[in-house]
């Protein structure tokens, strides 16, 4: 896999009917790894090992409605009271960030509410600060460290 604009970590791998899966630690279990994964996974390490983020307020890859479609985000950082804190959007390296991208992860987070927003090919990290009252965005060099 490609190497990535992120820090390198110590990823359990496998190989099953010459398919190659990486663990995911938040999700418990061996995935695919695809290009998307390779890159979710290193922000998934970045965020506990980097950021100090506990495992336990992270969700992975889980399904939400919006406009009665089913979607699904690739990272969550919940607050410890259960408020989203981080939204995290993951693209293959070869994906450009484009506005297509940010409306993607803005759309998400009208129904999320997340303070901050990441997007991300691995290659392209964009971090952003939500100001709902005044409906805008502020971008930002890294998020935060996790504080209690």
């Amino acid at each position: 896999m490609q190497v990535l604009n992120l820090p390198t970590y110590d990823f359990r791998f496998k190989n099953n009917e010459n398919k190659i899966y990486i663990f995911d630690v938040v999700r418990k279990k061996f995935v695919v790894l695809q290009p998307e994964e390779w890159v979710r996974q290193h922000v998934v390490h970045y965020l506990i090992n980097d950021k100090k983020y506990p495992l336990s307020l992270i969700n992975v890859e889980k399904q939400l409605t919006i406009n009665s479609l089913k979607k699904r985000y690739d990272i969550v950082i919940f607050k410890p009271n259960g408020d989203i804190f981080l939204l995290v959007e993951c693209k293959a390296p070869e994906i450009p960030i484009t506005q297509i991208t940010f409306d993607q992860i803005a759309k998400y987070n009208m129904q999320l509410q997340s303070e901050f927003l990441m997007v991300t090919n691995g290659m392209t990290h964009i971090y952003c600060k939500m100001d709902f009252e005044e409906e805008k965005y502020s971008f930002l060099e890294n998020i935060p460290d996790f504080s209690r």
